[in-house]
């Protein structure tokens, strides 16, 4: 009884909790600002003024030699994205390369920031910077030296390997590989950082039941880095979507790869070559869309396989 009412006089005599007043909702309105202006003019407006963009298209009478007239189009941009053959096969492409690629590059990812993690690992630093350096190179510097490489009559590697990488079976894959190497990096950072974060008591309970180095990779650690993975990994889907700078280094050097080998190109070589600024714009809208669908097909599907592993 007491203490009861020691706690109830405690809680008379305690000072009323700081109420936030017009003055600190003030100070934190002007720290934002900046970032709200910003997100606004190069984020938000551009996008209105793409969506703008994306229903008129430009004509010109008497057989094109006319004054060109800025007229509304509707759905006919879009319409014609999905009929062009060019798109389409640059969807499909980027999808085999998504497929194959991604997953080689997130279980190398994978594997590395394991090993830097394990307990027996020596001289982590300098192999933390050695993994991550290549994501330091200009991805188009990295394309241009890859291209030496894979030039013939120039690389070093040409006398050792049966095939052409320039060839059109193959060049998708070595544009894979300059992707590999740059991003491996990254992403085994993303997941070392996760690994960082687990608490030791569970190493220590893994230990007391007897698991070794691989059961506790394989039982504590993995399950543990699943977010860092889905993260990479819809980074990697938006990345895929958005090959641009290998195709276009690569297709100065091969006629393996046109103009529109990836949707980008395709995109570009519309609005610029075709001077047709509505369906270049409809072109980089539905492929925001296609980003934003995958993204969230792998997040539910990653979602969903944890939940089957967790009832298990």
């Amino acid at each position: 009884m007491a203490t009861i009412q020691l706690e109830a006089e405690q809680r008379r005599t305690a000072p009323p909790p700081r109420r936030r007043g017009p003055t600190s909702n003030r100070a934190a309105g002007i720290f934002l600002a900046p970032f709200a202006v910003l997100f606004v003019v190069f984020f938000l407006v551009p996008i209105a003024y793409a969506v703008n963009e994306s229903f008129y298209q430009v004509k010109r009478s008497g057989l094109g030699f006319g004054t060109p007239e800025r007229v509304f189009a509707g759905l006919d941009n879009f319409a014609a994205v999905f009929a062009d053959g060019s798109f389409m096969s640059g969807i499909g492409r980027l999808l085999l390369f998504g497929l194959v690629q991604v997953p080689i590059m997130l279980g190398l990812a994978l594997v590395l920031a394991l090993l830097l993690d394990s307990a027996s690992a020596r001289f982590k630093r300098l192999f933390r910077l050695t993994y991550f350096l290549p994501y330091a190179v200009p991805g188009v510097i990295a394309a241009i030296v890859w291209s030496f490489l894979y030039t013939p009559r120039i690389s070093p590697l040409a006398d050792l390997v049966p095939f052409d990488f320039l060839s059109d079976s193959v060049v998708l894959w070595s544009m894979a590989n300059i992707v590999t190497w740059t991003w491996v990096g990254f992403n085994m950072l993303v997941i070392y950082a996760a690994l960082q974060s687990i608490p030791t008591s569970l190493y220590e309970a893994a230990d007391l039941d007897g698991a070794g180095g691989w059961k506790t990779a394989w039982y504590v650690k993995v399950p543990l880095v699943r977010p860092s993975l889905v993260l990479t990994g819809v980074f990697s889907i938006i990345g895929t979507l958005q090959l641009f700078n290998e195709p276009m280094v690569l297709s100065r050097i091969t006629p393996a790869v046109g103009k529109d080998y990836t949707p980008l190109m395709r995109s570009l070589q519309v609005a610029l070559d075709n001077n047709d600024y509505g369906q270049g714009t409809a072109i980089a809208l539905m492929l925001a869309v296609f980003a934003a669908g995958l993204s969230y097909l792998f997040i539910r599907l990653s979602a969903w396989l944890t939940a089957r592993g967790v009832n298990r």
